[in-house]
Formats: C-alpha cells, structure tokens, sequence
C-alpha cells in the first residue's frame, strides 16, 4: 500500500504543472483569473489563443484558431504562477455547411436567417465576401467617426 502510494506521489509530482484547462470557442472570448498578480504572459501558439490582460490578475483568452496550446504566466520575480492548458473548439451554435461540388459554404443559423460565416475549408469567395463586409462596415465607421 505504502509503495503504491509513493509510486503515485512521484509520478503525479512528474506530470506537467497545468492548472486547470480552459476551453474557448473560436472567435469567442473567455475571462481568466489568477490566483495572483501576473507580470509576463506567454502563449505556446499565439495562432491558436491570443492573451490581452485587463489588469494584473486578470485576462481576456480570444479563441483564434482550431487546436491546442498553452498559456505561462510569470509574477514579477520571473516565478511561474499558472501554465494553463487551451483548447480553441468549434462554436456550439446551429451550423449548416453546404458542399456544391468542389465549393463549400458554412452558415451559421438561427430561427430566422442563417448567415455565411467562413470556416476553415470554405471556399476562397466566401472569405472574400466576408472580407469586404468588413471593410465596407469599417469605412463607414471610419467616415462617420471623421463628421
């Protein structure tokens, strides 16, 4: 019994330090907080996860790409205070993907409309569509903020 335990013991304490993991859905944001006050933030794959601290014990996680990374966090002694675990997920709304052929298109829906929303594997119009969207929407934004 007692050799079973220090067994464990040893190999628990080999493990990797990972404070509990965090799950984020991509293009989503999540909050964390430390246990304590945090000077450097690291990321393993910053195009999986990206960190913005909103203050010294607390942060925003965005959910940049499909996968998996870690996240080091050191107090101002250079001391590691958490190594976090990320999983950047697919988001859990209604999704319909549509194949035509060689192209494919995803939406993402409601009860109402559905709206394209490009994925990883989607066809290059689609991103370009969505692109310029998002350019016509900061341009305006851009004059009206000028007036």
């Amino acid at each position: 019994m007692r050799r079973t335990l220090l067994v464990a013991l040893i190999v628990c304490s080999a493990a990797p330090a990972y404070a509990a993991g965090v799950s984020v859905a991509m293009d989503e944001v999540r909050t964390i907080t430390f246990p304590k006050t945090v000077a450097t933030i690291y990321v393993g794959n910053p195009a999986i996860a990206d960190i913005n601290m909103i203050d010294s014990r607390h942060a925003f996680i965005l959910g940049k790409g499909y996968g998996n990374t870690n996240m080091v966090a050191l107090d101002q002694d250079g001391k590691q205070v958490s190594n976090t675990h990320i999983s950047v997920l697919a988001r859990q709304d209604s999704s319909l993907t549509l194949q035509r052929g060689a192209s494919r298109v995803t939406y993402s829906c409601t009860a109402v409309h559905c709206e394209a929303t490009p994925q990883p594997g989607d066809g290059k119009d689609v991103f370009d569509a969505a692109n310029s969207q998002v350019a016509a929407h900061a341009s305006i934004a851009k004059t009206a903020a000028a007036n």
